[in-house]
């Protein structure tokens, strides 16, 4: 499929570290988020993008998603370099001109300075808790559509 990889954690933020109780109560500037390891051989950044704006969240929310609010739930790309700068920033355009949603995107795109790898327990959430509470009622579902939109994925 082309990903390798995938770390839950945070970025987004100036503090020199970031843990979920200090992220979560919104006391840092840092945005939970993913880093995701990936081969472009196999599954180019374009499809990463597609994959985050038509399944993972809502890009029209600026501080929330789904029942979690706060700007450490804001809608961002983290990116690594010019080249994925720019790609996100066509994609969002692209997307704007098409009218894909029915409010603005409000997804930013700001340079990657840090990540910090969330704790060992936030790994592979849904996979390791298939019936939280949470993962039912605002994972499931996603998921389920992520297997009917990307079937080769």
């Amino acid at each position: 499929m082309g990903v390798e990889k995938v770390i839950s954690g945070y970025a987004g933020g100036d503090a020199a570290s970031a843990h979920y109780d200090t992220v979560s109560a919104g006391r840092t500037s840092h945005a939970e988020s993913i880093e995701i390891t990936f081969d472009p051989a196999r599954i180019t950044y374009g499809q990463l993008l597609k994959v985050f704006f038509s399944v993972a969240h809502d890009p029209t929310q600026k501080n929330r998603q789904g029942p979690d609010y706060g700007k450490q739930y804001r809608s961002a790309i983290f990116y690594k370099d010019a080249e994925q700068k720019r790609i996100a920033e066509a994609y969002i355009a692209q997307l704007g001109e098409a009218k894909a949603f029915k409010q603005p995107i409000v997804t930013e795109v700001t340079e990657l300075k840090a990540f910090y790898p969330a704790e060992e327990y936030h790994q592979d959430f849904v996979k390791r808790n298939p019936y939280h509470p949470y993962v039912v009622t605002n994972a499931l579902s996603k998921l389920d559509k992520l297997k009917k939109q990307f079937p080769q994925l």
